[in-house]
């Protein structure tokens, strides 16, 4: 049992951020806890376990994938920071993802770990375009997107100067979006490069066991530098005096104090702990939410009809509309993942077929409903996104055979366990590059700092660990 009544530095949220910011922090000898009110960690990007299978939250894939040797990349940063032989994580490629468009998929772009795929695919489907493409990409090379400060861009505007085809413009921002953005039909075009190399210019990998394999590895690392967590215990205030943050109030009304607090809950939320009434002023929470389907199949989803290909971001409309819907769930975009589809090597892969399917929701529409509604809406639109998701695979016809087990979160569910305000996956539109709050002593990190991805949130964790508390001494 954890008893210390004061530490150097507060963490609030057991996410990829706070955690990747404890472990810094310990290895620098500050004494540090993190108060988690759930009682497993991870956030958006855990686990848990149902009827005797373990089911992955959040996690796809890790973005930002590079090969040993390639150096000066986030991964490679991450893992001097934390101090982690990239074997650890034992991550496999991904074989292939593609972006389909169209009512069944009819244009396609194919792309993986290697760029050159990509490239290739752009110069065949779309020829006219390929010349701004490429200064697009350099564009996006020269970009400084791990700067701090800078003027906020249009991401769609940028992209617009080199792309004219609106088709491509969507078919780009469809996954860069659906893998990160918190903002309706746009993104800053920090985020854009952001998300961008980490898709393209990196890539896809995952370990056999999945996001369990990571969050051990931090678990592991934070606790032999020395770090504290309390687990089911939530912060519910902080307790400001003359401009700082004195102390953290826990749910069980017990405070503990602290010189520094790093908040890795988002900025709306983390501004209701130090004023609930100042809502306000807070940012504004975030619209986009989203509902997934998962489906365990007694064969591996290629047999079924599913394909090969790792991950597809799909759209049947004429424009991509990536915006909170009005229904409860927009059928016409998503994201069909198939965790089988990772190359793990000889005689390695998953026990089961998996086929997970996201699309885009409407938080509002989900969390007025009573259990019995609920419950109902939820085997309904199930099946739709199932049989949405497979118009885009190739060999998409056919009766599949039902799944062996399922499982299914909404916006409910992501409010509940990440306590995002509306489900917002992303966290809000405003990011805070600074993560500078109205009390001086408090930080964010994660969601609401602006850096992407399960690799851009650890990353965030660190870069506001070492700004605010390490380099101050």
């Amino acid at each position: 049992m954890n008893t210390r009544s004061h530490y150097d530095v507060v963490i609030i949220g057991a996410g990829m951020s706070g955690l990747a910011a404890g472990i810094r922090l310990a290895h620098f000898g500050r004494k540090v806890c993190i108060f988690e009110r759930h009682n497993a960690v991870g956030g958006l990007n855990g686990f848990y376990s149902f009827r005797g299978r373990k089911f992955d939250v959040g996690l796809h894939a890790m973005t930002n994938f590079v090969r040993p040797g390639v150096k000066g990349t986030p991964l490679t940063k991450l893992l001097r920071q934390l101090r982690i032989d990239r074997d650890e994580l034992a991550l496999s490629e991904q074989r292939q993802s593609r972006i389909a468009f169209g009512p069944h998929g009819e244009l396609s772009l194919r792309f993986s770990n290697d760029f050159a795929l990509l490239e290739t695919e752009i110069a065949a489907r779309f020829p006219a375009q390929i010349d701004g493409f490429r200064r697009l990409l350099a564009t996006v090379r020269s970009f400084d997107d791990v700067a701090l400060d800078g003027p906020a861009l249009s991401a769609r505007a940028v992209v617009r100067a080199h792309v004219s085809d609106p088709v491509l413009e969507d078919m780009l921002f469809c996954p860069l979006m659906y893998y990160g953005s918190a903002t309706e039909q746009d993104m800053d075009f920090g985020q854009f490069v952001i998300m961008f190399k980490a898709l393209f210019l990196e890539g896809f990998a995952r370990p056999l066991e999945g996001v369990r394999v990571v969050l051990r590895v931090l678990l592991a690392k934070y606790r032999a530098a020395g770090g504290e967590r309390r687990m089911k215990c939530g912060v519910r205030r902080l307790v400001v005096r003359e401009g700082r943050a004195v102390a953290v109030e826990l749910d069980d009304g017990a405070e503990v104090t602290a010189d520094h607090v790093l908040s890795s809950i988002g900025g709306p939320e983390t501004a209701r702990l130090i004023d609930p009434h100042a809502a306000a002023a807070s940012p504004p929470p975030g619209r986009l939410s989203f509902v997934e389907t998962i489906a365990i199949h007694d064969r591996a989803p290629a047999d079924l009809g599913w394909g090969e290909d790792t991950i597809v971001f799909f759209n049947e409309s004429d424009r991509f509309d990536y915006a909170r819907p009005d229904a409860p769930v927009d059928l016409r975009s998503g994201v069909l993942c198939v965790p089988n589809n990772f190359d793990y090597g000889p005689d390695r892969g998953l026990p089961e077929g998996v086929v997970r399917v996201t699309c885009l929701a409407n938080y509002d529409s989900w969390a007025g409903l009573a259990p019995a509604a609920y419950a109902e809406a939820k085997g309904r639109w199930f099946g739709a996104m199932q049989a949405s998701a497979r118009r885009f695979v190739a060999g998409g016809g056919g009766v599949v055979p039902a799944p062996v087990a399922t499982d299914m979160f909404t916006p409910k569910t992501i409010e509940k366990f990440t306590g995002h305000l509306g489900g917002a996956v992303y966290g809000s539109p405003t990011k805070n590059r600074r993560g500078h709050t109205p009390v001086a002593n408090v930080y964010l990190c994660g969601t609401d700092q602006g850096f992407l991805g399960i690799v851009g949130a650890m990353l965030s964790g660190i870069s506001m660990a070492n700004l605010h508390v390490l380099s101050r001494g």
